[in-house]
């Protein structure tokens, strides 16, 4: 059985957080999270684009099979061993086809690769497909590490053990 991120059918790259498609998925999943429960963003922790340029964070796209970007996903380093992940975002037209689990492969590993040792991110409860999805990469939830008050569920992840798991699989 192969496994989702293993998936021919998408490609996931990193571009500039500044570019005209990372602009345009970001947007989709702002509106989609201010439909679902309500997100405001001048409420939400501040984020600027540096914090997705590398040394401190990456910005990645997701491309289905003809190249169309479909959706993203971001990690910044909040401190020289800890990443968060911002933004994951999938389009309703490839959901349910492995792209998450990709994406969040992808993260994890574009994260080890800022140096970090440790992942975090938050999400809301309404979100209950990322509530899975995270806890099935095995994602722990703590208590909150940041003051999100649009978060309900606060998730940490060893990033090491991760990797050496993968590796010796």
């Amino acid at each position: 059985m192969s496994r989702p991120e293993d998936r021919a059918d998408i490609t996931i790259e990193p571009v500039d957080v500044r570019s005209p498609e990372a602009r345009e998925l970001v947007a989709a999943y702002l509106a989609e999270i201010a439909l679902a429960f309500g997100h405001d963003a001048s409420q939400a922790p501040p984020v600027d684009d540096e914090d997705f340029d590398l040394p401190n964070g990456r910005f990645l796209v997701v491309r289905d099979e003809r190249g169309a970007a479909v959706g993203c996903g971001s990690v910044r380093l909040i401190d020289a061993a800890t990443a968060e992940v911002k933004r994951m975002y999938i389009s309703q037209s490839i959901r349910g086809r492995g792209a998450g689990w990709a994406l969040l492969q992808a993260l994890e590993g574009a994260a080890r690769e800022l140096g970090a040792t440790t992942g975090v991110l938050d999400t809301n409860a309404t979100l209950t497909s990322a509530l899975a999805l995270y806890r099935a990469n095995g994602w722990q939830e703590v208590a909150p590490y940041n003051d999100n008050d649009q978060a309900t569920h606060w998730f940490r992840k060893d990033l090491l053990t991760t990797c050496q798991t993968l590796a010796t699989s």
